[in-house]
């Protein structure tokens, strides 16, 4: 297929730089945006990347006057970050770590919790997730660490990816290994948590992995030995072969083995009924050396099959799946032919599979479709782009950055009447240096050329 790509635009439309403090600003891949568009949300880890979980507060910044805000300083030794939006009520969710750390229980993945912080109520700040880990454990309580939250659709569910303390620290051979998997709160199910362990605390919602893993994975099955890079399917779901809407589901990474031996991240939906929490209560609590147990109900289906592909596996860059509004379509990266990651589309039913961009570069980034659905941007070929997602003509909002001013990967959010797109550029600091450095993350805004 021949290219299918647009140079730069020209017009009165501008990129603008939003922040120009010296430290780095973190953007979370998705619900970075308030739900009405005014406020962008933001941690300060310390590295580009965000490897090093350092930031002591959650910060926005006001689109229109670029004011900068503290939303919540963390204390007691504790970091936080990683935040997102509800996109109908006035609050946020981060990761939070552990206060009071010690040797034994320092910011680990299995030692990470999700707070809830609501901006309409000053200082109404909640632990998402309760923590049970003395037997016998509470339902609706978690073991461990959860992390990457995001609300659904409809605010009222928050899904996240979790590892095991108990597991994780295990000393004995009869327990099974940790493994990440993903999980869901359900809002409005308070879940009480006796103090039977300093780290033991409650929780805002009923807790619960939904995602099905195993140890390890027989060769050339559908069994997944990691679950991760979770997304929520539309904003209603979507709709089934059967005609009936599936309205909670998630769109989720799973490492299956190939017959070669090979770990290989393929593309799963999982449909989540609504009576989750009954089916939950339903269900055995595990054993201290046993994963949490998945309810029944759930079903987990593989969407993508690339071990025989040339280049098996999807990615190579982080991302996480995503679908359109209204959930009918799932983008996510694929390499072509050739090795270039580019963004293909299928159905969450598994119909349609076609490749949307054919481009001779790669895209490089972690993206988001606009709130119609109509185009996708993302980070390609050292630009930020915008993708036609029914041509997959690829159209390049900024110049090609490279080097130390590359444009970062991890986030690219359309605002959510699309007008907008937040992403992140390293920016050398004039008060320190000025072009040789250092360099911090700003956060940019550019104007969608679907916004006419």
């Amino acid at each position: 297929m021949g290219l299918n790509f647009m140079d730069i635009r020209s017009g009165p439309m501008s990129v603008r730089q939003l922040t120009t403090a010296g430290q780095n600003h973190l953007l979370t891949n998705t619900g970075v945006w308030s739900k009405d568009g005014e406020w962008i949300f933001y941690d300060v880890r310390s590295d580009a990347a965000g490897s090093q979980f350092d930031s002591a507060r959650i910060e926005r910044v006001h689109v229109k006057s670029e004011i900068t805000e503290t939303v919540y300083q963390s204390q007691h030794g504790a970091f936080v970050g990683v935040v997102s939006c509800s996109p109908v009520e006035d609050r946020v969710v981060f990761i939070h770590g552990p206060e009071f750390p010690t040797a034994d229980w320092s910011y680990a993945a299995w030692h990470r919790r999700g707070v809830l912080l609501d901006l309409a109520k000053v200082g109404c700040v909640t632990n998402l997730d309760g923590r049970d880990l003395v037997p016998p454990f509470t339902q609706g309580a978690l073991r461990g660490g959860t992390h990457l939250h995001a609300f659904s659709g409809d605010g009222q569910w928050v899904s996240f990816t979790y590892e095991d303390h108990l597991l994780a620290t295990a000393n004995d051979r009869k327990s099974e290994p940790n493994r990440r998997n993903v999980g869901v709160t359900i809002l409005g199910m308070p879940v009480s948590v006796p103090g039977r362990h300093e780290r033991n605390h409650s929780g805002s919602g009923f807790s619960v992995l939904v995602s099905k893993t195993v140890a390890s994975p027989d060769p050339g099955s559908d069994q997944i030995g990691r679950a991760y890079s979770d997304a929520w399917i539309g904003r209603d779901g979507y709709v089934r072969h059967d005609g009936v809407r599936q309205s909670k589901a998630i769109a989720m990474l799973g490492d299956v083995c190939s017959e070669n031996g090979n770990p290989v991240a393929e593309l799963f939906v999982l449909d989540i009924p609504d009576s989750l929490v009954s089916l939950a209560e339903q269900t055995p609590m595990a054993g201290a050396g046993e994963m949490p147990f998945t309810p029944q109900g759930i079903a987990q289906r593989r969407l993508t099959f690339t071990t025989n592909r040339p280049f098996p596996g999807l990615g190579p860059v982080r991302h996480w799946p995503r679908s359109n509004p209204e959930g009918g379509q799932i983008a996510f990266l694929m390499r072509d032919d050739q090795g270039i990651a580019q963004l293909w589309l299928i159905a969450p039913t598994g119909a349609g599979l076609r490749q949307l961009t054919h481009n001779p570069f790669p895209v490089q980034s972690a993206f988001s479709f606009r709130s119609d659905g109509r185009a996708i941007a993302c980070i390609a070929g050292g630009s930020l782009c915008e993708v036609d997602v029914q041509s997959g003509q690829t159209t390049r909002l900024t110049k090609v950055a490279e080097g130390k001013t590359a444009l970062r990967g991890e986030a690219v959010v359309y605002s959510p009447d699309g007008k907008q797109i937040a992403f992140v550029q390293p920016v050398s600091d004039p008060m320190h240096g000025g072009n040789e450095g250092p360099f911090f993350n700003q956060i940019f805004l550019s104007p969608s050329v679907f916004a006419g």
